[in-house]
């Protein structure tokens, strides 16, 4: 076999080789990324005594060490299963006092739990909302050479894996915030004036430090 014919079969291995990796891998011709964060919802529960509306102070600090060790921010939400209590809403100003130790309030309904609730209880439930890209890191194509257009298989996980770390409601991937209607010009110039009224970080003479 000649030199040429020899360098043709490798070359036509490796296309074949390079077609089949490429078939199976991520393939995307747009500059949409496929790769986009997921947003998962778990739910956390607490059985708070509460027969005939009452709830007792310990009962409480139980339950705000509960939402301590859950460590509640911005995002989660609070909602009540009432479990056929009459005095609902006695319950409900209790917990809401405890929520607002964090700056919550609680919701008007309540999301399906797993499992009965014990008699003379009322379900407190604590939903919260993690978003991630799961199909990241993606480097199922390694071919160097693409000539179907498309882009790295790896294309967009960096910006949607910081976009997912940073968002502080993950609920907002889902469905976005509606702006105000009516708007307001001194609350949407406050952070500009904010910034335009700092001194400047270099403003007045260099301090010296003593050794």
């Amino acid at each position: 076999m000649t030199k040429a014919k020899i360098l043709f079969a490798v070359l036509g291995a490796s296309l074949a080789l390079t077609g089949c990796v490429t078939e199976k891998a991520t393939k995307n011709r747009t500059v949409d990324s496929v790769h986009q964060p997921v947003v998962a919802r778990a739910d956390y529960v607490f059985d708070l005594p509460s027969d005939g509306g009452s709830v007792y102070p310990q009962d409480l600090n139980r339950l705000a060490g509960w939402m301590e060790t859950l460590r509640l921010g911005y995002g989660d939400r609070i909602s009540i299963d009432p479990n056929g209590n009459l005095d609902a809403q006695m319950v409900r100003q209790a917990v809401g006092t405890v929520a607002a130790r964090y700056g919550l309030l609680v919701d008007a309904g309540s999301p399906i739990t797993a499992g009965p609730i014990p008699a003379g209880h009322s379900r407190i439930i604590v939903s919260r909302m993690t978003a991630s890209v799961p199909s990241c890191d993606d480097w199922s194509r390694t071919d160097a050479t693409d000539f179907s257009n498309n882009t790295s298989s790896n294309f967009g996980c960096a910006t949607n894996k910081n976009l997912a770390a940073m968002i502080a409601n993950p609920g907002d991937l889902i469905q976005g915030r509606e702006g105000d209607p009516t708007g307001n010009a001194a609350i949407n110039s406050k952070a500009i004036k904010t910034y335009r009224d700092k001194p400047s970080t270099g403003a007045g003479a260099l301090k010296s430090e003593g050794l």
